[in-house]
């Protein structure tokens, strides 16, 4: 149920490489660039740190605002999301996951009731996004409802307007948006030492290659920090989903999900099927799991069951 996170995090990573692709040609037409390379000099190294660090916290913002103003949007297109009808759904399948999703979310003292999709994969999964409690999306895939009875989805839809609820979009927003600005301020910083190593006429052009490279490599640190808020959001929505379905049937459909992934763990190592693939969730190294959006399931069904 990690699709949340990581489109998020891939819609932020391509807005901001948008605004510092513009902001380079943009700077390097004009004088703007003087702003900060030529002002104050509090390190020895020509930066003016406060006009540096204002236009981090411009970028950053905006790079994470627009990202979550595009969330919807983009899940809906990648993952190739059906927007039901709630009015008017084609079949018992769609019916019954309108009727959950609405029933909860009233339940959760949603005043909107968020929009509820249904893509076609093969994948256990189900997710939640969008900018505001007023434009969000539920979206599960077709595996999970051919896959799990009919208590499990109900913890797993719970436990998406959970994730509505609590808000974990904008407050996942705020944090990303303050993971880069340290980003964009640290790779700026970086990027002007490497340059000092070379001749004065390939420093500009080292300069630029290593913005964009350090921008990569820091933001690849900042989402350790983006994934670890991810992964302690994750108990507090099993809570909710607890709250609002019941802690058995929540309990149900995380050991329901844990036997799906091992049973396509057990499956990988026998074929090459991809449908197979896609439910395939390795929590195996400390390393995996500092990038995942997503504690191990066994983590998450004790917390649960010490309620």
């Amino acid at each position: 149920m990690g699709k949340r996170v990581g489109l998020f995090i891939l819609t932020n990573i391509l807005v901001i490489t948008t605004i510092l692709i513009a902001w380079t040609v943009i700077t390097t037409f004009t004088d703007i660039n003087r702003s900060y390379d030529l002002g104050a000099d509090a390190g020895g190294l020509g930066i003016d740190y406060v006009s540096l660090g204002v236009l981090s916290i411009l970028i950053g913002f905006a790079g994470s605002f627009i990202s979550l103003a595009l969330s919807r949007v983009m899940a809906k297109k990648m993952m190739k999301v059906k927007v039901i009808d709630p009015d008017n759904p084609a079949n018992a399948h769609e019916r019954n996951v309108v009727e959950k999703v609405h029933r909860f979310s009233r339940a959760a003292g949603l005043m909107h009731m968020p929009e509820v999709g249904i893509y076609q994969s093969p994948e256990v999964n189900a997710f939640a996004t969008g900018p505001t409690k007023k434009r969000s999306l539920v979206a599960v895939s077709q595996g999970l409802l051919q896959s799990m009875d009919d208590d499990a989805v109900e913890g797993v839809v719970a436990h998406e307007v959970a994730h509505v609820a609590n808000g974990d979009m904008v407050t996942m927003t705020l944090l990303q948006g303050i993971v880069n600005t340290f980003v964009v301020f640290f790779s700026r910083i970086a990027a002007l030492l490497v340059s000092r190593l070379v001749r004065s006429e390939m420093q500009f052009i080292v300069r630029i290659a290593a913005i964009f490279i350090f921008q990569i490599l820091f933001s690849i640190l900042g989402s350790l920090v983006v994934m670890a808020y991810s992964r302690w959001r994750e108990y507090h929505a099993d809570r909710g989903g607890a709250d609002l379905a019941g802690k058995d049937k929540m309990a149900h459909a995380l050991r329901s999900l844990q036997a799906h992934v091992e049973k396509a763990n057990i499956k990988q190592d026998r074929t090459d099927d991809s449908a197979v693939a896609t439910m395939k969730i390795s929590t195996k190294g400390s390393a995996a799991r500092l990038f995942s959006s997503h504690p191990p399931l066994d983590e998450r069904i004790a917390r649960l069951e010490e309620r």
